[in-house]
């Protein structure tokens, strides 16, 4: 098969491009700015968690976020005393 090298290449190369003037851009801004902007994309993040994702599947990563706060005696029966 022939890959037209040139597709590939230039559109990594835009990506590479776009990547780098948003980090150029983010280390730019002041702290007040960057807070804000992350707050914006936590609330923006969370609206969409409420709006579009189903109960079942909040109710399953609910008991998953449980058990990923117990202890290592819970998981694995064997206490917390692994040793590599």
């Amino acid at each position: 098969m022939m890959y037209n090298r040139s597709k590939f290449g230039t559109g990594g190369l835009v990506l590479a491009g776009l990547a780098a003037y948003a980090y150029y851009k983010y280390s730019k801004m002041s702290q007040q700015e960057k807070d804000s902007m992350v707050s914006n994309l936590k609330d923006k993040g969370q609206k969409l968690y409420d709006e579009y994702v189903p109960e079942n599947v909040k109710d399953m990563l609910k008991g998953q976020q449980r058990s990923a706060t117990m202890g290592a005696e819970s998981k694995f029966g064997e206490g917390s005393s692994y040793t590599s």
